[in-house]
């Protein structure tokens, strides 16, 4: 695993944000293909370039990711 890699990654999860608006950790998975490690990397990159922002769902048992605005 390398930063090209994770950025790829990341490119991933932003392009099925950018499609969806927000989404969790499993239609991330689902639309991405990704493994969790690997989402992780991803959502890690976004979040330290604040490209994304995480919401708590209504009944707190879930996050949610969205673009940030």
């Amino acid at each position: 695993m390398n930063t090209d890699t994770i950025g790829s990654w990341a490119g991933l999860v932003w392009n099925a944000l950018n499609e969806a608006d927000v989404l969790d950790k499993k239609q991330i998975k689902t639309i991405t293909k990704l493994k969790d490690k690997e989402i992780y990397a991803a959502l890690g990159w976004l979040a330290r370039e604040n490209k994304i922002n995480f919401i708590e769902s209504e009944d707190n048992k879930e996050t949610l990711v969205a673009l940030a605005k």
